[in-house]
């Protein structure tokens, strides 16, 4: 018979076509599968549903936390921005917009430019400053025509204070009608403009309530203010309720709502007055301006003028958009909108605000957080990138045999890359679009484009991983061959991966430690630093792990039982495919271990700074002297350990020394006590007492006092007399005052050189510092204080402490650094259980065999634990020793000051600032729970494997 071509195979794919003979009959146009053929992604997620679902859950979440992240970070920026300018005062927000004159114009144009209706056509332009970042807040803009507080003249009802007269200012304010509500008599009349001047001038005004009760006010009563030429008379027509006291309007001048009680500054003896404001009509600004004018010489700076009060709106301000809003700021005070604003004014324009110094400082914790945070985001990145890796390495070593067949009947590369990514991508796409849609959903309001990328980055990944390690496994036809961890050598690709990794680590140890975070931003080198130690340390652990394995090796081998040697033997031939769990165990690890020394030097920064401040684990400070008796009374409270009372005198002037001197006076006892418990400043308490009468007081110093006395004395000037006081002690803080310069000496030293001056106001103590041993009983020293010294000020180390932590910046940073490490150790257990799933079945079959020749159940169980317990136990110490190692070399270049004090000042912390510092529990926690974890998955799998029949397992293998 004639050779016959072999028919095609339907099921090959990328089959080519046979071309027809010339005279043979058309054959019908070909299908695209033949007939009754189902499609590949269908029959392959019907097949095998398990893997699919996996691969769909570790998309979702690694989509979720790659789309989450970014979006963490804008959420809290947006918060923190939004807060400061949501949480500022009305004056701090406010932009005030305020024109003078121009002297050169007529005095009658400058009074009809006070006008009610030339003010209000003003706001526009200034609301059209406000160009978008930057938002006013529109319905709380004010606007008129005021003066300065100026004084009033002797009016026998109006109530004085030290003998001084009060202060009131006029403000010709629009919108009061509308946010006031009139409680008595009637909204005031407009004041007709006289051009000539002089004379006696009359005004009807409004006040609040609050003004009213404060300064003896009714409807009727008149207050008069001198000028040069006659008299300003102002009468009240009117009492007003404010509709929304706490609203900008009525907050940014809150002499508008309440008066306040203030102190003349010139003099040094109290000489306090009452200011307050009274509301005119709108229209009443060019009288006002007019009258003003021809003040006597007490009232020179009446400064009548128009003002613009425009909020800035924090509403819909955004992290990102501050750096746009302080350039608007700049160039509405001194740029081009200033310029523009001016020339419609036509006289002298002052803008000032405070959200610029606002926002300035967000700006600074900002960029000094964004390097320390990238820090975890490259981390868990790194992990997760070398699971989702290894997820497709373990489809392609299950699927090896499919794939060598498919290829060996003629499938081309192509194809099979194709067919894997088309069913990759029934299972990653909708995992990875409800992965990013969860981060969406819990995390409103940030930005799309950042976390877009990062799940469409990993969706790629996922897609590519398993079409391209399966294309390089048939590539070409290979016999199988056991490469050992112990017996494989590494290639040269391999080597200069591990030189190439290490050139970066130490680059960028070496950048960071020079240069260090201050300069903000996010450097992807430095920021990787700990990957990349943990990359290094992965690369030296494979190197060396198999040679204690080797030595180890060699006496079991002499041992009596099997399961030593088995177990060594066993872990010497893993796969060299292991190195790839080994490399996301130990990035996880070093990536955790970082950030819990991050977290716990913040923690420990923040507990430094708040005893700094406070000087104890309580203060207790007032202007008068405290009772007498109340620190014994105190230290009965619970909690409480140690009390000690202190006598300040600040400001002492001392020649040569830079700063003033604050004298601190003491019971050297409990004073020495309450030190060496909290451990600021501790001293010998016998070096204070003045044992010999001797004429010069020992005094516990600050360096600066040491060095300005050196073996002399020095002579200060107290409340008790003349104290000469030299040096006992040099510290550089002690718990009174953890800053500047100051000199502790002894009360009964002092006594007994001033005899009778124990009774002076002055010298009686002021001050008590508490110390605890354990929890405060806040609510009982708050009792305590209220009860024997309401005029004292209580403050709390705890309070201090939370408020050091109020930034939603820091408060965002550290939960997302601690989600960060979570995640990490999560990644490397998955890590670990897939390299365990890949050897399950051969592991399940040993357990099988072994069985048949006599191994028990519980042989069998330790067998697998003794196999897995050297690399991970192994590995759980490289993991802690690169975690320090990391530390103490990054340590250095990593400033935790922003993440944990804000915007306080870092001199809270002391010399020793808030460097990052190796935790213990940080370090030993996620490498010895890790490996825990992955044994106990070991013997989840042994267990399991336990529960079928060897001969089941045995004819499974010989099936398979």
């Amino acid at each position: 018979m004639p050779a016959q071509d072999p028919p095609e195979a339907p099921d090959s794919p990328d089959a080519p076509e046979t071309a027809n003979a010339p005279d043979a009959p058309e054959d019908p146009p070909r299908r695209s599968r033949p007939p009754g053929a189902a499609p590949w992604v269908r029959t392959r997620l019907r097949a095998a549903p398990g893997g699919a679902v996996a691969l769909a859950v570790l998309v979702l979440v690694t989509a979720f936390l790659a789309a989450a992240f970014p979006r963490g970070v804008d959420t809290y920026e947006d918060r923190e921005a939004r807060r400061l300018i949501d949480g500022a005062t009305a004056a701090e927000r406010n932009v005030a917009v305020t024109a003078q004159p121009d002297p050169e114009v007529r005095f009658e144009d400058q009074a009809e430019s006070m006008g009610g209706r030339f003010v209000e056509r003003f706001v526009q332009p200034v609301l059209d400053e406000f160009r978008a970042p930057l938002r006013a807040e529109r319905g709380q803009v004010s606007y008129g025509v005021r003066t300065k507080p100026v004084l009033v003249t002797d009016d026998p009802w109006l109530p004085k204070t030290d003998g001084q007269r009060p202060e009131v200012q006029l403000d010709a304010r629009a919108g009061v009608e509308e946010r006031a509500r009139v409680v008595g008599g009637r909204l005031p009349e407009p004041t007709a403009y006289a051009a000539e001047g002089g004379g006696d001038v009359a005004f009807e005004a409004a006040v609040t309530a609050a003004t009213a009760g404060k300064l003896h006010l009714r409807v009727g009563s008149r207050i008069h203010i001198p000028q040069s030429e006659g008299t300003v008379v102002v009468e009240v027509t009117g009492i007003l309720e404010p509709k929304a006291p706490g609203s900008d309007y009525w907050s940014v001048d809150p002499l508008l709502r309440t008066p306040e009680l203030r102190q003349k500054p010139e003099s040094l003896d109290p000489q306090r007055y009452w200011a307050a404001a009274f509301l005119l009509h709108p229209d009443s600004g060019p009288a006002l301006f007019a009258g003003t004018q021809s003040f006597g010489p007490s009232f020179e700076d009446a400064g009548t003028s128009p003002y613009w009060n425009v909020p800035v709106a924090g509403g819909a301000l955004r992290g990102r958009n501050v750096a746009a809003v302080l350039d608007a700021l700049s160039t509405l005070q001194e740029g081009p909108g200033f310029e523009r604003l001016a020339m419609r004014t036509g006289g002298t324009l002052d803008i000032s605000t405070g959200a610029a110094g606002l926002l300035a400082g967000y700006t600074g914790v900002r960029d000094a957080v964004t390097p320390v945070v990238a820090v975890a985001a490259f981390g868990v990145g790194a992990v997760a990138a070398v699971v989702l890796g290894m997820s497709g390495g373990l489809a392609a070593s299950r699927r090896r045999a499919e794939l060598a067949l498919l290829r060996s009947r003629g499938g081309s590369l192509r194809g099979i890359a194709t067919r894997l990514l088309a069913e990759n991508a029934a299972a990653v796409l909708p995992a990875a679009a409800a992965g990013y849609g969860l981060a969406v959903l819990l995390l409103p309001g940030a930005r799309h484009t950042p976390p877009l990328l990062a799940a469409g980055a990993t969706a790629a990944l996922a897609l590519c991983a398993l079409p391209l390690l399966a294309v390089a496994a048939v590539r070409r036809p290979r016999p199988p061959v056991r490469t050992d961890l112990v017996g494989a050598r590494p290639s040269r690709q391999r080597l200069v991966a591990e030189v190439t990794a290490v050139v970066l680590a130490v680059g960028a140890i070496v950048v960071l430690r020079r240069r260090g975070d201050a300069d903000g931003g996010a450097d992807a080198l430095v920021s990787a630093a700990p990957v990349l130690v943990g990359v290094v340390a992965a690369a030296v652990f494979v190197r060396l792990y198999p040679l204690p394995l080797r030595l180890a090796a060699r006496p079991a081998a002499w041992a009596r039982g099997a399961l030593g040697f088995l177990s060594l033997a066993r872990a010497g031939r893993a796969p060299a495919a292991s190195a790839l769990p080994l490399l996301a165990l130990l990035v996880a690890l070093t990536t955790a271990s970082f950030g819990g020394s991050v977290l716990a030097g913040v923690a420990d920064a923040r507990e430094t700074a708040s005893l700094h401040s406070v000087g104890g684990d309580a203060r207790l400070t007032s202007a008068a002297p405290l009772p007498d008796g109340l620190a014994a009374k105190a230290e009965k409270v619970g909690g409480v350990r140690h009390a000690a009372s202190v006598s300040t005198e600040s400001g002492l002037q001392v020649i040569g020394l830079s700063g003033d001197l604050t004298l601190l006076t003491v019971d050297a006892t409990a004073y020495a006590r309450l030190s060496a418990d909290l451990g600021l400043g501790p001293f010998d308490a016998g070096r204070l007492r003045d044992g010999n009468g001797g004429r010069a007081l020992p005094a516990l110093v600050s360096p600066g006092v040491a060095d300005l006395i050196g073996d002399g004395t020095l002579g200060l000037q107290s409340s008790r007399g003349r104290i000469t006081a030299e040096v006992a002690a040099v510290r550089t803080m002690t718990p009174a005052l953890t800053g500047g310069q100051f000199a502790v000496v002894d009360a009964g030293s002092v006594a007994r050189q001033l005899p009778g001056t124990e009774a002076v106001t002055e010298a009686r103590p002021d001050t008590l510092l508490l110390s605890a041993a354990g929890g405060l009983d806040g609510a009982a020293l708050r009792e305590l204080a209220r009860d024997s010294a309401p005029a004292a000020t209580l403050l709390l180390r705890g309070d201090v402490t939370d408020d050091l932590a109020a930034s939603e910046l820091q408060r965002g940073a550290e939960r997302l650094y601690a989600a960060a490490a979570v995640a990490a150790t999560g990644y490397a257990l998955l890590a670990v259980l897939l390299s365990l799933l890949r050897a399950a079945p051969e592991r399940v079959a040993l357990l099988a065999r072994l069985r048949t020749m006599g191994f028990s159940r519980r042989h069998g169980r330790r067998l697998l634990v003794l196999e897995a317990l050297p690399q991970l136990v192994a590995a759980g110490l490289v993991g802690a020793l690169a975690g320090l190692v990391t530390v103490r070399l990054l340590g250095p270049g990593i400033d935790l000051s922003a993440l944990a004090l804000g915007e306080e000042s870092p001199d809270l912390l002391g010399p020793g600032g808030a460097e990052l510092r190796a935790d213990p529990l940080a370090l030993a926690l996620p490498s010895v729970a890790v490996p825990a974890l992955a044994l106990a998955a070991v013997l989840v799998q042994a267990w399991w494997g336990g529960r079928r029949r060897a001969v089941q397992e045995l004819r499974a293998g010989e099936r398979e």
